[in-house]
């Protein structure tokens, strides 16, 4: 398929017959990181695609043309492409911020949402908080850790965003999450294999866009919306989460003895996520009184 640009995308779909779910993925991630939705007899018709300049898409030629802004014209584009009005909208990790982006322009094609592992917008100043790393330096901190992506190697970054922060690494609850990860190991393989074949020094350069983007004004969102968060995530606050949350009419927020990859530790908490979203959509969600 073909982006708003014009540069060429790798889409992919499970081929199911069920609900359509639009994934906006985690940054060159592989659908197998959702062994919960993704496979064909899921219940869910699942599309999704692979960033700009990863996993077979063409780098754009013009090369600013990574923002957050860009892939939610990408995910429009998706939907297009499988000819799909609206669908239920999946948003993990940098896919929070382009699945609010979508609800926010084109609200008629977002019937839910689910939002995993992420906040809408201002994604770098939510990093690093386990760590007690002051909210005024985490950007900076994330910045730099993007810069030094190509000298850690291809799948250092993955295996730190899987793990909680070192303090809590032979906790019982700090290791809840990464635990439940090799109970999926064909999928973990197939995660691990597809970072490993990524340009790291263009993958810098998309990380480093999605420092660019705010936080997003996400109290107009009318759709149902559901937020879900790990506990143990080293690259989420869960305080910006909750705020977020907080945020959204009607909104609800599932915490999870996790990581940042709690679609892959908690696949069977996705699906149910998803199912009751679904079960929402048509339904105007409750406002809060004001506080």
């Amino acid at each position: 398929m073909r982006g708003a640009d014009g540069t060429r995308l790798r889409a992919w779909s499970n081929g199911g017959d069920g609900v359509p779910v639009l994934l906006c993925n985690g940054l060159g991630a592989p659908p197998a990181a959702w062994p919960g939705i993704t496979g064909r007899d899921s219940g869910f018709r699942v599309v999704t695609w692979a960033h700009r300049g990863l996993s077979g898409s063409e780098r754009p030629a013009d090369r600013s043309r990574v923002r957050v802004e860009d892939h939610a014209d990408d995910a429009r584009a998706v939907l297009d492409a499988y000819d799909l009005p609206s669908a239920t909208v999946v948003g993990w990790s940098l896919g929070v911020n382009v699945a609010f982006e979508l609800a926010l322009e084109q609200r008629s094609r977002v019937r839910s949402l689910l939002a995993v592992a992420g906040v809408p917008g201002g994604s770098f100043s939510a990093m690093f908080a386990p760590y007690g790393v002051p909210r005024r330096l985490r950007a900076p901190v994330g910045r730099l850790s993007s810069r030094l992506l190509p000298v850690f190697g291809p799948l250092l970054p993955v295996v730190v965003a899987s793990l909680p922060p070192w303090h809590e690494l032979l906790t019982p609850a700090g290791v809840a999450g990464p635990a439940r990860e090799a109970t999926h190991p064909a999928a973990l393989q197939r995660v691990l294999h597809e970072f490993s074949r990524h340009d790291w020094r263009w993958y810098r350069h998309l990380a480093l866009a999605v420092a660019e983007h705010a936080p997003l004004d996400v109290a107009s969102v009318r759709c149902p919306v559901a937020f879900v968060a790990g506990r143990h995530d080293t690259l989420v606050d869960l305080a910006d989460v909750r705020a977020a949350a907080r945020s959204v009419p009607g909104a609800r927020l599932r915490t999870l003895a996790g990581t940042h990859f709690v679609p892959l530790q908690y696949p069977e908490v996705m699906r149910e996520e998803l199912q009751g979203l679904v079960a929402r959509e048509g339904r105007q969600p409750r406002t809060r009184p004001p506080t």
